[in-house]
């Protein structure tokens, strides 16, 4: 039986990352790199957008953990994308794996496939990706963005936790994270959080940071926990979600364990 993870232990970890200050990798889109980076300074990582195929190998070997996302797809990236994963598999460095879009075409389904199969620590992306990554057929979702909630995907999650052997953190109203056997329900956020670009993306780069200090399953928990406190914080502040992505990163900087607690809740 998997150890029980609480906010407690959650605020343990985000202390753990501020403490090592994890140099994260990010091998992501256009449209994410800044937010991410952002995200990832504000928490108390270190990020670095390095994608080049000459020395992504590189680049792994003097990280603590790599996140591989595949929103601008195009051929030398996804070159890249497997030299890095391959690169921190043989140094055992933890990689998550963010498939956006998975579903809305062949070759975006076909490379999320490939990455899928090559070991990642963590998969996280919204329930139409995740349903469509674990096989069902018909499950792409509207573009990158999600037509099912998130609890649609949990036996899909738990399928592909399985297959791939990894945890699988799905995003929605509630998150969830698998590993093929337990289940885990994050309850945090806001509904303005879906109106901003790269927010998901961001996410996954904070859960590749957590999964520097802690287990994969845990890092899960504690990224989607604690990325999701900093966004219910952030849009009582705002009135629309234009400069949700600033305020989230406030909030990263700021949480302690009493506002994690007043906005995350876990339960299984």
């Amino acid at each position: 039986m998997a150890n029980a993870i609480t906010i407690d232990s959650v605020h343990a970890a985000l202390e753990a990352l501020r403490a090592r200050r994890p140099l994260v990798q990010n091998i992501t889109n256009y449209v994410a790199m800044t937010v991410s980076a952002n995200a990832l300074l504000a928490l108390g990582a270190s990020p670095a957008m390095v994608h080049a195929v000459e020395e992504v190998e590189d680049f792994v070997a003097i990280s603590d953990a790599l996140a591989v996302n595949i929103g601008t797809l195009s051929p030398p990236w996804v070159e890249a994308m497997c030299i890095a994963v391959k690169r921190a598999n043989a140094l055992g460095k933890p990689w998550v794996l963010d498939p956006v879009g998975c579903g809305a075409t062949a070759y975006r389904t076909q490379v999320a496939g490939e990455l899928a199969g090559l070991k990642p620590s963590v998969i996280r992306g919204n329930a139409s990706e995740i349903m469509s990554l674990a096989g069902q057929v018909g499950a792409g979702g509207k573009g990158v963005d999600s037509t099912a909630p998130a609890e649609y995907a949990t036996s899909a999650a738990a399928a592909l936790a399985q297959r791939a052997g990894c945890i699988v953190a799905i995003t929605g109203e509630t998150d969830y994270v698998s590993d093929g056997e337990a289940l885990i329900a994050v309850h945090a956020g806001h509904a303005l959080m879906p109106l901003s670009t790269a927010l998901g993306c961001s996410l996954s780069a904070v859960t590749a940071a957590f999964a520097a200090v802690r287990s994969p399953r845990e890092a899960a928990v504690a990224a989607l926990a604690v990325f999701g406190a900093a966004g219910s914080v952030a849009a009582e502040r705002c009135r629309g979600p234009g400069h949700l992505p600033a305020e989230i990163c406030d909030a990263l900087h700021a949480m302690d364990g009493a506002t994690l607690a007043a906005h995350a809740r876990l339960s299984e």
